[in-house]
């Protein structure tokens, strides 16, 4: 079957509208978005099918989780990462940034430590704030040169513990660089939870969009069954099929104490399920692989797009995603920016307008992330603005 990953979608103004879309809308008319992880694709045809489906029901009252949801993320679950778990583990919430939060809540004191490291994920750095904990963060090692990798530094990671560090907020694939851990790394970080007995939140919510041929994604607690007690491992339909409005997501934890503690903490603190957005994910996750297979290819060929324009902007590095469509732009020294006011993020959405997410959001000023979940149209159409200025 063949899928229209070709021809934009007006999200502007659409027909029918306004429906208005942070992505498309936070700037003005005459700025292209490549900022937020929000694809400009439609979801999949399957998926609008069944949403159709069930307005046409016409009765929108509160839902329950259905069982058949939970057998088909567990049917996905074996599938594609070789993982078998419990319908039981599941708890679905409206989203992974509330599960951040609650996460904090349920499973910390104020005053302990919420360990994180960057660059990552704006919220993930506004959790322990927001929660009355103690913020701790260790800085990845940035490449040594534009072919390598960023890395995780297991001694930043260490020297940043201390007796008050209780949560490791963890994101695989990782987000805004893109980098798949090998399992050396994930050997290390393993290690230095259960030495220092850490609980981990793994964010794995674009763990469906490893760009490598034959890549499988291996989620923490598989890699090291050791860590499954202690791990809250969060899914989510919205990044891999484009249904983030649709606010739905997973906390898959195993061990029944952290479960309830997670469970009760929620009472009260967010609505019960999204009856659509549960209707969707169940059709994403049965009916939805064809498409993700097409998408992977489109984002494959974007990702080699952007690797020939970006090695012919001077002093621009490109952080390689092996992951996801995001890649992170180093642009502390590129020579059209040098010498002027404001972050590179600004400079370029007031001269080309084109909008990035700023580094500094991530922990990391100098740096943009760059979108590219997009038509080749409208992705040209950006990177030609930005040649106007990034070639010099």
């Amino acid at each position: 079957m063949e899928f229209d990953f070709a021809t934009p979608v007006e999200r502007r103004h659409p027909s029918g509208g306004p429906w208005p879309s942070q992505k498309w809308h936070r700037y003005g008319e005459e700025v292209l978005p490549l900022w937020v992880a929000d694809m400009d694709f439609a979801s999949p045809p399957a998926v609008i099918e069944a949403l159709q489906a069930r307005v046409a029901h016409g009765v929108f009252g509160y839902g329950l989780v259905p069982d058949s949801l939970r057998e088909t993320l567990c049917a996905w679950s074996v599938e594609h990462y070789g993982w078998t778990i419990d319908p039981g583990w599941q708890v679905w919430l409206p989203g992974v940034v509330p599960a951040l939060h609650l996460a904090c809540l349920a499973l910390t004191e104020p005053g302990d430590g919420v360990l994180t490291v960057t660059p990552i994920y704006p919220p993930f750095l506004r959790v322990a704030e927001r929660t009355g904990r103690l913020a701790q963060q260790a800085a990845l090692k940035a490449p040594a040169s534009p072919e390598d990798p960023w890395r995780l530094d297991l001694d930043a990671l260490e020297a940043a513990i201390t007796p008050a560090t209780r949560l490791l907020l963890w994101c695989q694939p990782h987000n805004p660089t893109g980098r798949v851990w090998t399992r050396e790394e994930m050997a290390g970080l393993a290690e230095l939870v259960q030495r220092h007995d850490l609980l981990v939140v793994s964010d794995e919510l674009h763990c469906d969009l490893l760009l490598d041929e034959g890549a499988r994604h291996v989620p923490l607690a598989v890699a090291f069954p050791e860590l499954a007690s202690r791990t809250l491992t969060l899914w989510a339909p919205s990044k891999t099929f484009n249904l983030a409005g649709l606010t739905t997501a997973c906390a898959l934890i195993p061990d029944a104490g952290l479960r309830r503690r997670f469970a009760a903490m929620a009472k009260g603190l967010q609505p019960d399920g999204n009856i659509l957005g549960l209707v969707a994910a169940e059709a994403a996750h049965t009916h939805g692989e064809p498409w993700r297979q097409a998408l992977l290819e489109v984002l494959r060929g974007h990702r080699r797009t952007l690797v020939d324009r970006v090695a012919g902007w001077p002093g621009v590095a490109m952080s390689y995603p092996e992951s996801t469509y995001l890649t992170w732009l180093d642009l502390r020294e590129a020579p059209a920016l040098q010498g002027l006011e404001g972050s590179p993020q600004r400079q370029l959405l007031e001269r080309t307008g084109v909008a990035l997410s700023d580094g500094a959001d991530f922990g990391w000023p100098g740096f943009a992330r760059l979108n590219f979940g997009t038509t080749a149209i409208q992705l040209d159409a950006a990177l030609a603005r930005l040649d106007g200025i990034l070639r010099g």
